[in-house]
């Protein structure tokens, strides 16, 4: 079994296939801890508030077969919290393709078609 620990970062203000699907791809590299984005920052960056707050998030992220960890996150991810939770790699979508990190990182298309954000403004 690979024991490294692969990191991937996100919010989940509401689940969908594009989670599951880089969940997944994640999961080929190691140990899938997701750096949950915690609700003050989400309110900080993204200015909106969540359906499901933290705890809620992480109960449904952590029911997912994937999903070895979830941990608390600020918006940002630092080398210092990468360095703290024994990160070996960090797995995302190409939406953050410009961080860099003193790790490796594999950047992944983003699903077409779908985003927290599209379904937020449909249910609107």
């Amino acid at each position: 079994m690979n024991k490294r620990n692969v990191l991937v970062d996100m919010s989940v203000t509401i689940i969908h296939h594009g989670h599951i699907r880089l969940l997944k791809k994640a999961k080929k590299y190691g140990k899938v801890i997701v750096a949950l984005t915690t609700d003050r920052e989400i309110k900080k960056y993204k200015k909106i508030n969540t359906f499901l707050n933290f705890n809620q998030r992480k109960e449904i992220l952590s029911a997912i077969k994937y999903v070895y960890k979830v941990i608390p996150s600020k918006w940002k991810i630092t080398n210092k919290f990468l360095k703290k939770n024994k990160i070996d790699l960090i797995v995302r979508g190409n939406d953050h393709k410009n961080d860099s990190f003193e790790i490796k990182k594999k950047i992944y298309p983003r699903t077409k078609g779908i985003s927290s954000s599209l379904l937020r403004n449909y249910i609107k």
